[in-house]
């Protein structure tokens, strides 16, 4: 059974619109049954971040393939995901503002399970503060920057804090979790193995003394998807996150952790103007194409493709205006045409799809329009 984007490029499927995502929901479902069996063989638990595609239908096929719950950076996204049938919610971001914890508090009580995050004392103590006089207890997890220096506790001061997190009277703390990637020895890594298994000796380690300490740490939460699959497999976690497995891009092709076939998500846009030989201008710019990651390891915005869906190296996308994409060619001619629709493989997925109202999916042989639930969800 041919592709969406092979079913695109031999003009038997036409997209009513461009710029758009479109998601051939075959492979995705591949990659989540993938994933899933793969941790479940290491004994391990998976429960996906849902940055990547936003979506409560995508996350329902996360969950009936056996993820034990999912993973959400803000409150914004839980309530939606919540609203679409997820009731198992652990919220991976530290919950700071008295708008932000009230509608936790809120989101728990409709919820089977709802976990939320700390890293500092200031935070746990007005998380308590409030379930106290809410009348609730909250299921917390104690985060540890283990490299990434971005949220997190230092490592030097997890043990005092985890103590006094656990002695609140309103938090429960039952495990820790961290975000490393490719982070060795605390420096960037080509190295997803040495990488996964120092992640998980570290956050292994952390948890033995804590529970040394006196506090019950009952889960260790890691991996993204770089790393995820290797974390689970040392056998000395008890979950892993990843997010951006099931749909996959470019990045992940460039970290050695997905296939050019396991990309389940391609971008289309149409070439409104061909000035000159040497460049076209197509009807995306930066308000459809992410720039989140630095051209430096990439040679644009976006990767072209060609007819059989290979990377078109001639065809570079380095310079947008908001509506404007200009494709530059590295043999000075372009090739391309006013009218022709392009296909471009996303560098990094998660943004992309934030980008965009609604995706197409392709499914089961019917196209249809599907909104990005939890787009632009920031609170």
């Amino acid at each position: 059974m041919p592709t969406a984007f092979e079913l695109v490029r031999q003009g038997s499927l036409r997209l009513p619109e461009t710029p758009c995502i479109l998601v051939d929901a075959k492979t995705a479902k591949a990659n989540i049954r993938r994933v899933q069996s793969a941790v479940d063989a290491c004994g391990c638990k998976l429960r996906p971040h849902i940055k990547t595609h936003k979506m409560p239908y995508f996350a329902s096929l996360q969950l009936a393939a056996g993820a034990s719950g999912i993973t959400c950076a803000k409150v914004s996204e839980a309530e939606v995901m919540a609203q679409g049938g997820a009731d198992d919610i652990f919220i991976a971001y530290p919950m700071i503002g008295g708008f932000r914890i009230q509608r936790a508090l809120e989101l728990q009580k409709k919820l089977r399970r709802l976990i939320l995050a700390v890293d500092s004392l200031e935070g746990a103590a007005a998380l308590n503060d409030a379930a106290q006089k809410a009348g609730l207890t909250v299921e917390v997890r104690l985060e540890i920057d283990t490299g990434a220096k971005r949220t997190g506790v230092p490592r030097e001061h997890y043990l005092e804090l985890g103590k006094r997190v656990a002695a609140f009277s309103h938090l429960r703390l039952t495990g820790i979790y961290t975000f490393k990637s490719l982070i060795l020895n605390g420096q960037p890594t080509e190295d997803n193995e040495a990488a996964a298994r120092e992640e998980a000796r570290l956050m292994s380690e952390m948890a033995g003394c804590l529970r040394q300490a006196g506090v019950p740490v009952e889960e260790i939460s890691a991996g993204s998807t770089p790393t995820g699959l290797q974390v689970a497999k040392t056998g000395l976690v008890t979950e892993v996150r990843p997010g951006t497995y099931i749909f996959g891009d470019w990045m992940l092709t460039r970290e050695r952790c997905a296939r050019l076939e396991d990309i389940a998500v391609r971008l289309y846009a149409t070439v409104v103007s061909t000035p000159a030989a040497d460049y076209a201008v197509i009807d995306g710019g930066t308000k459809t194409f992410p720039m989140d990651v630095p051209l430096g390891p990439y040679p644009g915005y976006a990767i072209p493709t060609g007819p059989a869906g290979l990377p078109e190296e001639n065809l570079q996308l380095r310079r947008m205006n908001e509506e404007h994409g200009i494709l530059t060619a590295v043999n000075g001619s372009t090739g391309l045409r006013v009218g022709q629709v392009l296909e471009l493989i996303p560098i990094h997925v998660c943004t992309a799809v934030n980008m965009q109202n609604s995706v197409f999916v392709w499914e089961d042989g019917a196209l249809r329009r599907m909104p990005v639930a939890a787009r632009g969800m920031l609170v």
